[in-house]
């Protein structure tokens, strides 16, 4: 299973810069808090690295629920 189709929620996270942990999931946004403070980032915006994993995953193929994203790459 790749990271694309795996939970997020949890994972150290950067993106444009600003480093972070991923506190929750919508089906278009990253909710990454960072020092106390939330920030939601539109996922099909923006590059986001996963250093914990070693991996870099455009939003585009993040777009969606975590339920979703496994459909998606089972069917292909």
């Amino acid at each position: 299973m790749s990271l694309a189709q795996g939970e997020l929620i949890g994972l150290a996270v950067d993106v444009d810069g600003k480093k972070g942990k991923v506190v929750d999931e919508t089906r278009n946004l990253l909710v990454i808090e960072d020092g106390g403070k939330e920030t939601r980032w539109v996922k099909k915006d923006h590059v986001f690295r996963f250093p914990e994993k070693d991996a870099a995953i455009e939003g585009r193929l993040l777009v969606g629920s975590p339920e979703e994203r496994i459909k998606r790459m089972v069917k292909r």
